[in-house]
This record gives structure tokens, C-alpha cells and sequence, in this order.
């Protein structure tokens, strides 16, 4: 069976208010524009998450409902609030991820867990150099879609991931033009 996992890191997110604690920042305008855009690159792809694992910080959340809102139909995937994600290391996002069911997941967090755990389970990063730049950043908004050929999310084993693609905001943005 193929399993397909998108690890995105939230949004670019709000600092206006310094006195809003950090679980509560939104998304800045940039960042609700750049959700936005990773959603139709999502309706694009053909992307069909079973399931959507976030963070339960406002700007995960935020980037999920405007990701969906933008997406179409991957709106209608069922949306699990994981507050483990929050700020979590790769280790805890790995193993949140392995008890997912679905055969698609779309996993929302923060850096520099999801990044991390991007990197861990590809078996090659992208062949384009900026691309390969951006992936080791893993900036607001990056996305890498990688796919796995295993029964289950238990049994995708680290550094065997295929990266199908991988995209960030600035890169959608150049691109079209």
C-alpha cells in the first residue's frame, strides 16, 4: 500500500501584539495569503488527505481553515487538533503520526520539529539546489508531500520516504509569476 504525508509548517504568523502569548498568535495578512496558495497548490497536486493532524495553536489552526477554504473538497478531510504538536520535537510528531489511520495524512506544526521530521523520513532530498535549501529551512508555509510504501503509518521507516514535492510560499508566489 502507498501512504502519502504532507508535512506543512503553519503559516507566517502575527507578532504585533508581544503581549498575546505565542499558543495564541494568528496568522499575519502574508500568512492567511500563503495558506491560501498552499491549498490550491494542494487542489492542484490532486491531494487527498483521509485525515489533517494540527497543532492546537491558533496559527495551525488558521493555516488549516484557509488551506480547506482555498482547496475545495480536501476541506472535507477530518480535522484531529493534537495539542502533543505544539512546538514538539520529531519524535513526538513521529509518533503521533504513527498512530494516524488514514491512507493520506496532512500534518500541520512548527518548526523546528516538522522540518526536522520532513528531512528524517525522505530518503533524498529535492535535486533542485534551492529547493534542497529551502527543505533544510523548512520556512512558514512549507510543504513537502512524500509517500511511503508500507501497511501502515507505524511501519514507514525513516529515510525510506519518497518526496513527491515540495513547496513554500515565496516559491509558489515566483512562480506565478
Amino acid at each position: 500500500m502507498t501512504l502519502h504525508l504532507w508535512l506543512m509548517r503553519h503559516a507566517k504568523s502575527d507578532w504585533d501584539d508581544p503581549a498575546l502569548p505565542d499558543h495564541a498568535r494568528p496568522l499575519s495578512g502574508r500568512g492567511r495569503r500563503a495558506a491560501a496558495r498552499l491549498g490550491a497548490w494542494l487542489a492542484a497536486t490532486d491531494a487527498r488527505p483521509d485525515e489533517v493532524i494540527a497543532s492546537d495553536a491558533q496559527r495551525t489552526r488558521e493555516t488549516w481553515m484557509r488551506v480547506a477554504a482555498a482547496a475545495g473538497t480536501l476541506g472535507a478531510a477530518a480535522l484531529r487538533l493534537e495539542p502533543r504538536l505544539y512546538l514538539a520535537p520529531p519524535e513526538t510528531m513521529a509518533e503521533v503520526l504513527a498512530g494516524a489511520a488514514g491512507a493520506g495524512v496532512l500534518m500541520i506544526g512548527h518548526n523546528p520539529g516538522i522540518g526536522a521530521l520532513a528531512q528524517r523520513l525522505i530518503a533524498a532530498p529535492p535535486a533542485d539546489p534551492e529547493a534542497a535549501e529551502v527543505l533544510a529551512r523548512y520556512p512558514t508555509g512549507a510543504t513537502a508531500h512524500i509517500a511511503f510504501d508500507a501497511p501502515n503509518w507505524a511501519e514507514a521507516v525513516r529515510g525510506r520516504g519518497r518526496l513527491i514535492g515540495f513547496v513554500w510560499p515565496r516559491g509558489l508566489e515566483a512562480a506565478a509569476g
